[in-house]
């Protein structure tokens, strides 16, 4: 509820606890909410120098809080003025910044950025800043920024951003890849596959792209070119877009897969993109054995001998 105001949800918590009584200690509080006097004590100290919470007057140790009506407004308002300067001051800097770009050479419609916290900066800028959509290629080497540290991708995925997300078959036997691509599947990512790519790249909507600056194999240092709108930029999605028409759909099927038919669909989607026998397994949560027992009950039932025709097959008959 504070947390427009910089508040988290600890300060909410004591302030509605206090909202709730007609005073209350901070031993009270702690009680009430679970939490340690340690950690009670400096939140109820910051909120009486907001405003929020008063001491008592017949008993300094015990706080009311104030009126939300009359505590809040000028916190909200001062918010707001502080809002209406940022937003002032981004359109004119954005000004600033059109009229250098309109200037830029040739050489300057790229930006080099050094080191992986510089690199790894940018990608949540370029996250946090994006509208419409962000384009990724993934390679299978270790990925600068992990699923789990990119919050900014789930921040944009919640506001609306498209995220077409390109990765390497390999990518494919991370263990617990199946889970997660079903996870960022239900809240709006798409994923498609190549055996391949030649490079990682980063696309903010139209606006800007992070490539590495080294290639593949050179060892002299993480760092990446920042391209500005340009024509390279637009030969830059123009190639994302074209591995894109050809990659090949990865579609998890089940919210939860538990059900044979459900575990059968993700083996033959698995099988068809090309993963290994022990990856698949491992992404299934079954053992290699009966990964392998499965796949040959499953050629019998669609009359084939080999795997090539079971993938044939089960596209014709909507297996997979």
């Amino acid at each position: 509820m504070l947390d427009a105001l910089g508040l988290d949800e600890a300060h909410t918590a004591v302030y509605r606890c206090v909202l709730q009584q007609p005073s209350a200690s901070v031993p009270d509080i702690a009680a009430a909410l679970s939490m340690s006097l340690p950690r009670v004590r400096p939140i109820v100290a910051e909120l009486e120098r907001l405003g929020l919470l008063a001491r008592q007057a017949s008993q300094s140790d015990r706080f009311v809080a104030s009126p939300p009506s009359i505590s809040l407004r000028p916190l909200l308002l001062e918010r707001e003025r502080g809002l209406t300067r940022a937003h002032e001051a981004l359109v004119e800097l954005s000004d600033l910044y059109r009229r250098s770009a309109e200037q830029r050479s040739v050489a300057d419609v790229v930006d080099v950025v050094i080191g992986d916290d510089a690199v790894r900066q940018r990608v949540a800028q370029l996250q946090a800043a994006a509208t419409q959509q962000v384009r990724v290629l993934v390679l299978n080497e270790i990925a600068l920024v992990s699923g789990e540290e990119n919050i900014e991708e789930d921040r944009a995925l919640a506001r609306g951003v498209r995220y077409r997300v390109i990765v390497e078959s390999a990518v494919l036997e991370r263990p617990g890849f199946l889970a997660a691509a079903r996870e960022m599947a239900q809240i709006g990512e798409e994923i498609r596959v190549l055996p391949t790519l030649p490079t990682r790249m980063f696309v903010a909507d139209d606006q800007m792209a992070l490539v590495p600056m080294h290639s593949q194999g050179e060892d002299e240092g993480f760092g990446a070119l920042l391209i500005h709108p340009s024509g390279l930029l637009d030969l830059v999605t123009s190639i994302f877009e074209e591995y894109w028409r050809t990659a090949t759909e990865f579609l998890p099927i089940a919210a939860a897969p538990a059900a044979e038919e459900d575990v059968d669909r993700d083996l033959l989607h698995l099988l068809l993109l090309g993963v290994t026998d022990a990856a698949a397994a491992a992404q299934l949560g079954i053992s290699l054995r009966t990964f392998q027992r499965r796949v040959a009950e499953l050629m019998t039932m669609a009359g084939v001998t080999t795997r090539m025709q079971l993938g044939a097959e089960a596209v014709r008959r909507s297996w997979a």
